[in-house]
């Protein structure tokens, strides 16, 4: 980044990250900027899409997310908790003989 562009990037009232430090060789102060690339991370793939939730598949880890109204009542919550794991359990096996499939 030239001295222009990081004035002009200043003067808009824009944050700059980096190191300002005098060049040993020149003796000229010297601006240095960080490389702030962003992460590119692949999106989670939906397995399955549950009455209260849904089974994703990221690159290292299968997620399950289930979120259930209070007002229903502790049996049946714990009644739809354990219908939607065996879902979810159901829906992984489903996916690895998809995946058998295709060798």
């Amino acid at each position: 980044m030239n001295a222009i562009e990081l004035f002009s990037k200043l003067m808009d009232g824009k944050r700059v990250q980096g190191v300002l430090y005098i060049d040993e060789n020149t003796g000229k102060l010297t601006f240095k900027p960080n490389s702030n690339k962003t992460r590119t991370r692949l999106r989670d793939r939906l397995i399955c899409r549950m009455e209260h939730g849904w089974v994703k598949e990221s690159e290292e880890r299968i997620k399950v997310y289930e979120s259930v109204p209070k007002e229903l009542g502790t049996a049946h919550v714990m009644a739809i908790l354990d219908r939607e794991h065996k879902d979810a359990k159901d829906a992984l096996i489903d996916r690895e003989l998809d995946m058998l499939e295709f060798c």
